[in-house]
């Protein structure tokens, strides 16, 4: 029997609906997997390489000559240890954005819940940050850096870099359907994004007030906190932290508004 509602006022997931399709949603997840490393010459390697030459460049630019502080560790492990989330969130963000362009003939020709699309855009690249987390340990035992205290802690910040990512991308693949040029944005927003984001400096070493202004990025509380808990940086500030999940919760309820309000036109308009 199939029971006929009318639509809520207000967009939100169907957990029930999203349950009964969790299947679809593993083989979106594999399916992106075989094709993202699918007839490419480096291969894995490259979730690997992007990471540590981008650690390179940033150590000797910013840590050798910049001398930018780390908070007590070698700058290659503070840096990398912020690589690792940010490699994660850029690809997560950029594979989620196009995610519904990329799909046109599912999306045009057969019903499943929309949302599936990009959120397996956004689980992906965990499997990159797995890999390039090998990395991470070889040179934390290069440097003699023990690690935190806290690391099975690491998954929960992880988990605030996943809602960020996903949470934004559901707004930017709702406004690709209807803009095409939003992909030849995403690379300056990306960009820009980094360096407000505490990657190759600690958020701890500005001005308070502005440590307090750059809290509302939920990429500074995810990335100081698993500095935190993987290396053994100084944790986050509470107040601070709050405020970054109360950023992530926000981007992903506005995102989700956004994206479950344009999927009704999304067939027609793509």
């Amino acid at each position: 029997m199939t029971v006929i509602r009318p639509a809520p006022r207000w967009p939100r997931l169907d957990l029930r609906e999203l349950w009964h399709y969790r299947e679809l949603l593993g083989r979106f997840v594999w399916r992106d997997i075989k094709v993202r490393y699918k007839q490419t010459f480096i291969g894995v390697a490259w979730a690997i390489l992007q990471p540590f030459l981008t650690m390179v460049v940033f150590t000797l630019v910013f840590g050798k000559f910049a001398n930018f502080p780390s908070q007590g560790q070698q700058y290659p492990v503070f840096v990398y240890s912020g690589l690792l989330l940010w490699s994660y969130f850029s690809s997560a963000l950029t594979a989620t954005s196009g995610s519904i362009v990329a799909n046109v003939p599912l999306v045009t020709r057969v019903y499943f819940p929309r949302v599936l699309l990009p959120a397996a855009s956004s689980l992906v690249p965990i499997v990159d940050l797995v890999m390039a987390f090998t990395v991470l340990v070889g040179l934390m035992a290069y440097y003699h850096t023990p690690f935190g205290h806290r690391p099975y802690l690491a998954p929960c910040f992880l988990l605030l870099a996943v809602v960020t990512a996903f949470g934004t991308g559901l707004f930017l693949a709702a406004l690709n359907v209807r803009y095409r040029d939003v992909p030849y944005v995403i690379p300056f927003v990306v960009q820009t994004w980094l360096y407000v984001s505490s990657v190759i400096y600690p958020i701890a070493a500005l001005p308070v007030k502005w440590q307090w202004v750059l809290a509302t990025n939920p990429m500074n509380g995810a990335i100081t906190g698993f500095r935190w808990a993987v290396v053994g940086t100084p944790p986050p500030d509470t107040g601070q932290f709050l405020v970054s999940v109360g950023s992530a919760l926000v981007l992903f309820t506005l995102g989700l508004i956004f994206f479950r309000r344009s999927e009704p036109k999304f067939a027609d308009t793509i």
